[in-house]
């Protein structure tokens, strides 16, 4: 990514914007510093303190309660910038990012739906399309029975800084 254009102006561009970190719906914080590290808490689809959809993937429906392979991918996406402004939280500037490390994705899943890894490539492009090499990872891709407040994905990163 060059060094001209800011994180934040680049998330812009490719019209987002960098969300208010979101509350916390327990008993931790949004991102944590360790070491060179930033390890966020696990992010929902919030969009003004609203989740974008709920329920939860699977391959036989996309009746109510399921939602399409996009719209959890938009999910996953929203998630991810969620988790940025987390790291934003405790960092102050984006652009002390080195590099994010590993994303971890959680998809709200019935047991028959396989596609979870491509659900949380929304998340994973979304990364790249916004830090160029820098949002190059590692990753996991888990289906889960149910996530808090019946939201369909959930992304945590881990992201080292300067």
């Amino acid at each position: 990514m060059s060094e001209k254009i800011s994180i934040e102006s680049r998330i812009e561009q490719l019209g987002y914007t960098l969300p208010t970190t979101p509350q916390p719906v327990a008993a931790y914080v949004p991102a944590v510093m360790s070491g060179n590290y930033v390890y966020t808490s696990g992010q929902l689809p919030f969009v003004n303190g609203e989740l974008l959809h709920r329920g939860k993937l699977s391959s036989h429906s996309t009746g109510e309660g399921h939602l399409t392979l996009e719209q959890a991918q938009e999910c996953a996406r929203i998630a991810a910038l969620n988790a940025l402004s987390a790291v934003h939280s405790v960092l102050g500037d984006l652009n002390r990012i080195k590099r994010i490390v590993k994303v971890v994705g959680f998809v709200a899943s019935a047991p028959e739906f396989t596609q979870q890894p491509q659900v949380i490539n929304g998340a994973s492009e979304l990364l790249h399309d916004i830090l160029g090499e820098q949002g190059v990872h590692a990753r996991s891709a888990v289906g889960v029975a149910v996530l808090p407040l019946d939201a369909p994905v959930e992304v945590e990163l881990i992201v080292e800084y300067v």
